[in-house]
């Protein structure tokens, strides 16, 4: 996977990062989200796109440990934004 899977983008005055993990297959999906979220705990909101849907049981609930509301959209036929978001 490339190293431009992150981004982040401001969006007023919280930071929006993206995780892109489109073609990734498990344990590394849920891997690489937990890296992302335990790498920086001021991370208020990551979206992280998959097209892996064993990703929809793994991510969700690591991120409710750490914190998060979880939400999931499906934003193309087998492709997934789950919305992780944290008040703080």
């Amino acid at each position: 996977m490339a190293n431009n899977a992150r981004k982040g983008i401001k969006m007023s005055e919280k930071e929006v990062r993206k995780l892109d993990l489109r073609g990734e297959i498990c344990p590394y999906p849920m891997l690489k989200t937990n890296e992302e979220l335990d790498s920086d705990k001021d991370i208020n909101i990551l979206e992280v796109l998959t097209d892996h849907s064993p990703a929809l049981s793994t991510i969700p609930p690591q991120a409710l440990k750490r914190g998060y509301e979880v939400e999931i959209d499906e934003i193309d036929n087998s492709e997934w934004k789950i919305t992780l978001k944290k008040d703080g």
